[in-house]
């Protein structure tokens, strides 16, 4: 049991070494961030397509209003007759 406990810590003292090894000679693989790099073609044009915003204008949104007006106006009828039909 203790044998095989000595070779496990002598593996993980070899990996360390060489892990130090490749970081003194230069040859370790450097990890790249996520996300697209600084500096690429495609992060200035995804800002210039953003959709633009629609405006409505007077006459469209006076048209939802009146419509909302008239579906509340609908609800409180209907509102008001359903207590009175429970009593």
């Amino acid at each position: 049991m203790e044998v095989s406990r000595i070779i496990a810590e002598i593996d993980e003292q070899i990996s360390k070494l060489q892990q130090a090894r490749e970081l003194l000679s230069g040859t370790a693989v450097k990890v790249k961030g996520r996300g697209r790099p600084k500096g690429s073609k495609n992060a200035k044009t995804a800002a210039k397509a953003a959709p633009r915003k629609r405006k409505i204008s007077a006459e469209g949104r006076k048209r939802i209003a009146e419509a909302m007006r008239k579906r509340w106006a609908e609800r409180r009828k209907l509102a008001a007759k359903a207590p009175a039909a429970a009593k």
